[in-house]
């Protein structure tokens, strides 16, 4: 699209938001209202195709290694494909329809926004693999439980990094991580075991210990593209906008943050170090994405460091409500 006529439309977008509010506007308001429009669309565009390729790397590893040769995996992809074997009912069918209550649940403990991207994202891969006639790449069973799970954890992680999710299980460990002690890796942990128990009294313990190793595959391959969903992120934040990120913090994603009271060090010898605020906070994974985006509104330039958190405990980070 022409970029003067984008510029236009945005023009005439924000100016509707905008009179919906109130009935005078400022340039200045109108310019601020297009900038945090064009950061939204950019990070939305990066959102679409890290979701788009993980999508079609998952339907992959599951047509092309899993699916045909009766293997499994854990997470409700893995009861999508047990239940397939055992009703005949399509995989498309299941995959849809066991995630929906996850879906329902991550309205409630994530976002709107990541409902949403989780509930297209995992109706895009059910009609990948009802559609998409997927070649069968390899009949060795070893081959097909290392790769097929690579391939579906590829996919797995990249829709992550997209803000979405085409697997509940995380969504479920979220939630209940925060009503109890346990953390989201051991209940992972947990639900998995579950599955591979079922799976080796419904079909074989063969079957079963290959399910694992699929299973470890995908995990490893997940832990490598997004450093880990069972982890927080704490971000720290240096910026000359401290005030309007901390704000942003609090009332748009609901987190507490903490201050420091802080010097730059970039200065020469003799010169006195300027005093500023650093902020950090606690994050999901799953609401990472959401943080750099209303940073990038107000501070492109901000510095910020993240590092992984295995848990947490206290604070506002599992205290939040979440109905």
């Amino acid at each position: 699209m022409n970029p003067f006529i984008q510029y236009i439309i945005i023009q005439r977008i924000i100016k509707y938001q905008l009179r919906k509010k109130r009935e005078k506007i400022t340039a200045e308001e109108l310019d601020h209202e297009i900038e945090n429009l064009k950061v939204e669309l950019s990070h939305y565009g990066r959102d679409i195709v890290f979701i788009l390729l993980g999508v079609i790397s998952a339907s992959f590893g599951l047509k092309g290694f899993l699916l045909p040769n009766s293997f499994i995996d854990g997470g409700v992809t893995g009861i999508s494909l047990i239940a397939a074997e055992l009703t005949n009912i399509p995989l498309s069918y299941l995959i849809i329809a066991i995630n929906i209550p996850f879906i329902i649940l991550a309205y409630n403990t994530v976002s709107k926004r990541f409902a949403i991207k989780s509930l297209l994202a995992i109706i895009l891969l059910a009609l990948l693999i009802y559609f998409v006639p997927f070649t069968l790449v390899t009949d060795d069973k070893l081959l097909i439980a290392v790769f097929g799970g690579f391939f579906l954890g590829l996919g797995i992680g990249l829709a992550i990094r997209g803000g979405s999710v085409i697997d509940g299980t995380e969504v479920l460990a979220v939630y209940i991580s925060r009503k109890t002690s346990l953390s989201i890796g051991d209940i992972i942990l947990i639900f998995n075991v579950l599955i591979f128990s079922i799976a080796a009294y419904v079909f074989s313990i063969v079957i079963a210990l290959y399910a694992i190793l699929t299973y470890l595959a995908a995990s490893k391959t997940v832990d490598f593209v997004v450093s880990g969903i069972e982890e927080y992120i704490g971000v720290t934040i240096i910026s000359e906008h401290n005030e309007e990120i901390r704000l942003a913090i609090i009332e748009k994603l609901g987190r507490g943050c903490t201050i420091y009271a802080g010097k730059k060090g970039f200065a020469k010898r003799g010169e006195t170090l300027k005093n500023t605020n650093i902020i950090y906070t606690l994050v999901t994974r799953l609401e990472l994405s959401k943080l750099e985006t209303e940073i990038d509104k107000i501070d492109k330039d901000a510095f910020i460091i993240m590092h992984s958190v295995k848990d947490a405990k206290g604070g506002m980070i599992k205290k939040r409500p979440l109905a």
